[in-house]
């Protein structure tokens, strides 16, 4: 425990000798006091002193007062998109949802709006993945260059796990794991670039004209889409048997070593008894703000539903509640649409 002495005298003469003077029943008395400062730890001092031959010990507690920077703002939010206000009062700036069948919107907000995307990228790598038939059973040992460096994001998966294919897919759609999407996109034949240069055609083809990706995982925030471009990639995503099946599982255990592992599905509503969902993909990162798409069937109808730059850890699964409960009040099969935009939208494939 640190210790420093400090003295308190008055000067008296020239010379500046230190004395303290006490007087008692008519008589002087010459006494040097001398006081000693002791931390106790980063927030409480105490002052031991003499005083009449005895030893005073003063403890004084200390406040601290931490100042917190400010949350860093979504693009959304500097955007202003946050302004905008809807019948369903949202907390995502963006918001789409579309009758898969009929391809009627019935709802949108900011559809338009091009914005980081964080890991509703993984739905684009899982189905590339998926489509390119590689071998599920084939070993893939996480490396050095799945480490996150950009966001410095945690993971279980160690530097040096080796785990197949198929597992690494089922992590990366299921529990958004970064480092499974990584390797998945580093051992695409061709290697890394050419699995991003394939993501891009993809987007292309379907018709994706506002989306980029520049890494197979979300991190970064340069991976930008609106919510038009994801409801052809929800679309797109659903065909595939793999992907839904994947997605939508609820948990799953890998062993790692001596080690089983278990992970669980980032998206709760998987799990509830009122939700059928047929492939779903969540995403964060604080340029994304909260994410979520997905397709599930509400009222007899089949929806897409995306949700971008919700505020709120929550918020994005409350927004979806919210319009659960609005298309079974509105929307419902055999009911009269109640849309306020008798619009339809163009589903590729």
């Amino acid at each position: 425990m640190p210790v420093e002495v400090k003295r308190t005298a008055s000067v008296k003469g020239a010379r500046g000798a230190t004395a303290v003077v006490a007087k008692r029943g008519g008589r002087a008395e010459k006494a040097e006091r001398a006081e000693k400062v002791v931390r106790g730890g980063r927030n409480v001092v105490a002052t031991i002193h003499k005083k009449n031959g005895k030893t005073v010990v003063a403890v004084q507690r200390r406040s601290i007062v931490r100042v917190e920077a400010p949350p860093r703002q979504s693009f959304g939010q500097m955007a202003g998109l946050h302004g905008t206000e809807d019948v369903l009062d949202l907390k995502s700036s963006v918001a789409l949802v579309i009758d898969q069948d009929t391809h009627e919107v019935l709802f949108s907000k900011n559809d338009h709006a091009v914005l980081p995307i964080a890991s509703l990228t993984k739905l684009m790598t899982g189905l590339l993945i998926s489509e390119a038939h590689l071998p599920n059973d084939e070993l893939i040992t996480i490396t050095q260059d799945d480490v996150d460096t950009e966001k410095r994001s945690s993971s279980r998966l160690t530097v040096g796990t080796t785990l197949s294919r198929g597992e690494l897919l089922h992590l990366a759609l299921m529990s958004s794991e970064n480092r499974a999407a990584h390797a998945l996109g580093r051992t695409y034949p061709g290697g890394l670039a050419t699995f991003v240069s394939i993501m891009n055609a993809k987007a292309r083809m379907l018709g994706m004209k506002d989306t980029r990706y520049v890494e197979p995982t979300g991190l970064s925030s340069r991976n930008q889409s609106s919510a038009q471009d994801l409801a052809l990639l929800v679309n797109a995503a659903y065909s595939d048997a793999t992907v839904r099946s994947l997605s939508t599982s609820p948990e799953y255990q890998v062993e790692v070593g001596n080690r089983v592992l278990q992970f669980n599905t980032t998206n709760r509503l998987v799990k509830s008894p009122d939700w059928e969902i047929g492939v779903q993909k969540t995403g964060y990162i604080s340029e994304a703000g909260q994410c979520l798409v997905m397709q599930a069937k509400v009222a007899g109808r089949k929806l897409i539903m995306v949700f971008l730059d919700s505020a709120g850890k929550f918020s994005r699964i409350a927004d979806a509640e919210r319009v659960r409960r609005w298309v079974e009040a509105t929307h419902a099969v055999g009911s009269p649409a109640a849309s306020s935009r008798n619009t339809s939208f163009q589903v590729a494939g």
